[in-house]
């Protein structure tokens, strides 16, 4: 199961300058324990922007240029990368924009944070032709501990044909 996890302001913004914009621990939390143990697949600069692999995940990195980091596989394409996967693991597409883009066709499942707010950033999130999803959950916070403004956690299937 190929799943894109990502938090989305309602203008479709997921970040400005290689960093988030907000910070909901409730978000990160959910990310964690979604992912936790499973594989994780994203961009070079999503991994710059975190600057560590995460923790009990298996990291993989999409780069074009030469990249090592211990603690992380790197690939010069999304091909290469996914038939590494044995067909019965589950991965987590992280980000960012690219990546999204790129995994869009093939995700089974979208895991997504909308922030009830407009962003102003200089990455958005690829548009889904939601269409082709099914809302399976949705969870509407009217508040984070720290985060005063509402979100909801919405997941998507892909509908079958």
């Amino acid at each position: 199961m190929k799943t894109i996890i990502a938090a989305v302001a309602q203008n479709g913004v997921i970040g400005d300058d290689n960093a988030l914009l907000w910070h909901i621990s409730e978000d990160m939390r959910r990310f964690r324990a979604l992912t936790s143990g499973h594989t994780v697949i994203m961009g070079r600069k999503t991994y710059e922007s975190i600057g560590r692999p995460l923790p009990n995940r298996r990291n993989i990195v999409l780069t074009r240029g030469g990249f090592s980091v211990a603690g992380c596989e790197s690939y010069a394409s999304l091909e290469s990368a996914l038939s590494s996967l044995s067909s019965e693991e589950e991965v987590f597409i992280i980000g960012g924009a690219q990546v999204y883009a790129l995994t869009m066709d093939i995700a089974d499942c979208l895991e997504l944070t909308i922030i009830e707010r407009d962003y102003e950033g200089d990455v958005s999130f690829p548009l889904a032709d939601l269409s082709e999803w099914r809302l399976v959950s949705s969870e509407r916070h009217e508040r984070g501990e720290t985060f005063e403004y509402p979100f909801r956690f919405e997941r998507y299937e892909r509908k079958k044909n």
